[in-house]
């Protein structure tokens, strides 16, 4: 995946959670399905943002920013904000 690539996901799930969250003052009956989803989302972005750190570290260094792997949850969720 390239930055753009990621860019777009990340955008892409930005809408979505805004979406979401828009829906959360109305009467909706998929508020625990959208509260779920806004979980998911949460880490998704996470995970993406992360491997976008990678890639910048990378090509900062002289490195190839393609030798960035997109970790899995279990790990950027144990980051210290």
């Amino acid at each position: 995946m390239n930055d753009e690539q990621i860019q777009q996901q990340i955008e892409a799930l930005e809408a979505e959670r805004l979406r979401i969250r828009e829906r959360e003052g109305a009467a909706d009956p998929n508020l625990d399905e959208d509260r779920v989803r806004l979980e998911a989302i949460g880490v998704e972005l996470d995970r993406l943002w992360d491997l976008q750190r990678q890639r910048r570290a990378l090509r900062d260094a002289g490195g190839d920013p393609d030798q960035a792997v997109e970790r899995p949850a279990s790990t950027v969720e144990r980051y210290l904000q």
